[in-house]
């Protein structure tokens, strides 16, 4: 409230002050923020202990000020943590919404997630309409979440009628835009009402593409027990019993058995005319593995900056800048390293139980191979 200002319908953009960034343009080419918030729901239903996390989206600071009385006339605490935990059901916190709100819309966040997503194995459901019940006509949109992603969730035909979207949550700068939605929408149409449109009718035309994580990097991809550094593909779980053969103790059944237990289609199944995906490794996760080193030092943290300040972004440097580009500017192996990301040519050490995975594009070798061939080449430590 404090820092924004209206901006096109539904839409707001940063006051115009002296501490507002020169990189934040007026116009549409600006940046833009929609107001929404995520919401830790808990309750009983059919003898069993539910946990989900939803996504609320709301064109007016003045509608969401309703939304928040609404929650706390029925008991919603919302003061204590950012993401509010509530007693209430998926169902019941969609009903507020509607009626704070009639142009208000909810997702399922991170639905594959064994704890606190719609089809977690954990706490949660083999169906969205076991959730939501006769609420689920109002629900037009699943996210996938990091260990997951569209292809997975076409394995699901139950699922078609849901646009797929990913989605980033906001734990720090590098984080924010790991996940995204890619929509071209025309300038005397941007606003709520034509993105939240684009989402309910599952807009091909105007919705491009999802940027997704590798679903392998996600932390719950696998089923494992992280304690006991261990983790197996579902086929081994089955064998096992859920049970860990370091300890004996039940281990958490991770996103890829989830899909393979609800799917009634073959691993691979595409559908026709979706909306696309595109898999990233972010940029200082690329970088990091291109000198062998955290992604926080400083010849990495180097290297990225003036990267994202000759692209104008880090989607761009990974998306759209020329290849020659980068290589002028990061030298050989970070533009082969691109390239390879682009190509989906990386090797994929998948995550399980809270640990993320790992992504490395080269191995060991060629690591040592590129750095004996650039040794000595001046401004081009890579």
């Amino acid at each position: 409230r404090e820092a924004l200002e209206p901006a096109e319908e539904g839409f707001y953009k940063l006051r115009n002050s002296p501490e507002a960034p020169s990189l934040i343009k007026e116009g549409v080419g600006g940046v833009r923020f929609l107001l929404s918030a995520e919401v830790s729901c808990i309750w009983n239903q059919g003898d069993r202990l539910r946990r989900v996390h939803l996504l609320c989206y709301l064109p007016s600071l003045a509608t969401a000020d309703r939304f928040s009385q609404i929650l706390e006339s029925h008991g919603g605490k919302l003061k204590s943590d950012g993401r509010p935990i509530l007693g209430m059901s998926a169902q019941e916190v969609l009903k507020y919404l509607l009626e704070a709100d009639p142009r208000g819309m909810m997702i399922p966040a991170h639905v594959w997630t064994p704890y606190f997503g719609l089809f977690g194995s954990k706490s949660g459901f083999d169906s969205v309409e076991e959730c939501f019940g006769e609420m689920t006509k109002h629900i037009y949109a699943l996210e996938t979440g990091l260990s997951s992603d569209p292809e997975m969730n076409w394995r699901i035909s139950a699922n078609d009628r849901f646009t797929l979207v990913s989605s980033s949550d906001a734990h720090s700068l590098p984080r924010i835009g790991r996940e995204a939605n890619v929509m071209e929408i025309p300038e005397n149409e941007f606003n709520y009402a034509e993105f939240t449109r684009i989402i309910r009718e599952k807009d091909t035309e105007h919705f491009k593409y999802t940027i997704e994580y590798f679903p392998e990097e996600g932390k719950y991809h696998l089923d494992g027990h992280a304690p006991c550094k261990f983790s197996c593909l579902p086929s081994e779980t089955k064998k096992l019993k859920g049970e860990c053969p370091k300890c004996g103790k039940k281990f958490t059944i991770g996103v890829l058995s989830r899909v393979q237990e609800l799917a009634d289609r073959p691993e691979g199944y595409s559908q026709q005319n979706p909306i696309g995906q595109r898999h990233l490794v972010p940029l200082e996760e690329i970088l990091a593995d291109c000198v062998g080193v955290g992604g926080k030092s400083k010849t990495v943290q180097n290297y990225y900056f003036k990267l994202i300040e000759a692209a104008g972004s880090e989607f761009a440097v990974i998306l759209d800048m020329p290849i020659d580009e980068i290589k002028k500017i990061g030298g050989e192996m970070v533009a082969e390293a691109v390239r390879r990301v682009r190509e989906e040519k990386v090797q994929k050490i998948a995550g399980y139980d809270g640990v993320y995975g790992v992504m490395k594009i080269f191995t060991d070798e060629e690591r040592e191979e590129f750095t004996a061939k650039i040794r000595g080449r001046q401004n081009s430590l890579f």
